[in-house]
């Protein structure tokens, strides 16, 4: 375990070594972000990780990712979001996301109100995300939807999922819902909702989520970017004191920045 000032074993500047954020929004995009895609990947490079993961709500980031990875030398990963941007659950948008290297396909965000879950293009595109290997996120869906998306990618033997930030507002998961869901897929914790600005949650919700999932179920990431944040990389530092803080080990936080992220990536 390490301390909030870091012991000898875990200096700040090897603290992110290896670790990947799944969950980054940058710039371009309709809403201010704080850093270009070359920027984050950059400054997340000079850190020693592994990977990010570029999201988007309004276009798809494959290409931008591919881009970023050449002009940087990390890896970056990009997906596509199915909001009305795109089409909704559009299979000929994972398709040729699949084709142009995009390993995530987030279900609606911002426009999951307005998307009706069609079994029969769901099925496509879960049958899309399996056979290209992809990752399979559940966006903003309600508990309920989730559950009917899991049951799904059950049926279709869909292993690659992960549902995104259980814990906010837009999604609330109860802790057995959250327990139920970590039967079939990771729980992917976001630091940004702990922030002002959005949800203000206490990180001591996010630690006992994690305590009675278990960590070996769990992802953390930051979904930071927005203008009003510090940047990505801050986020990851800020969120792994946090957790070490109240108490989770350090082969804890290394099983959920790095080992269990890197198992549905790569």
């Amino acid at each position: 375990m390490i301390s909030m000032n870091l012991s000898d074993e875990v200096k700040e500047s090897k603290l992110l070594d290896g670790f990947i954020d799944t969950h980054i929004h940058t710039s371009p995009d309709v809403k201010p972000r704080l850093l270009t895609d070359y920027e984050s990947a950059l400054e997340a490079k000079e850190r020693g990780m592994r990977t990010i993961v570029l999201k988007s709500h309004v276009e798809p980031t494959a290409g931008r990712a591919h881009l970023t990875s050449m002009m940087t030398g990390l890896p970056v990963i990009g997906g596509v979001t199915l909001n009305l941007n795109v089409g909704g659950l559009n299979p000929e948008t994972v398709r040729s996301t699949a084709l142009m290297g995009g390993k995530i396909i987030w279900l609606p965000t911002v426009h999951h109100q307005e998307i009706k879950l069609d079994t029969d293009a769901l099925e496509e595109i879960l049958h899309l995300v399996k056979d290209h290997s992809m990752v399979l996120a559940t966006g903003h869906l309600s508990p309920p939807e989730i559950f009917q998306v899991l049951d799904l990618c059950h049926s279709l033997q869909v292993e690659k999922v992960m549902v995104n930030h259980p814990l906010t507002r837009v999604v609330g998961a109860s802790l057995d819902e959250q327990r139920e869901m970590a039967r079939h897929a990771y729980l992917e914790h976001c630091w940004v909702a702990t922030m002002p600005r959005h949800d203000n949650l206490s990180p001591e919700v996010m630690f006992e989520a994690i305590r009675e999932v278990g960590a070996k179920h769990c992802i953390l990431a930051t979904d930071f970017g927005q203008a009003h944040n510090p940047s990505p990389v801050q986020g990851m530092q800020m969120m792994i004191a946090s957790m070490v803080k109240q108490g989770i080990s350090w082969e804890d936080i290394k099983l959920m920045c790095q080992d269990n992220p890197e198992k549905l990536l790569f």
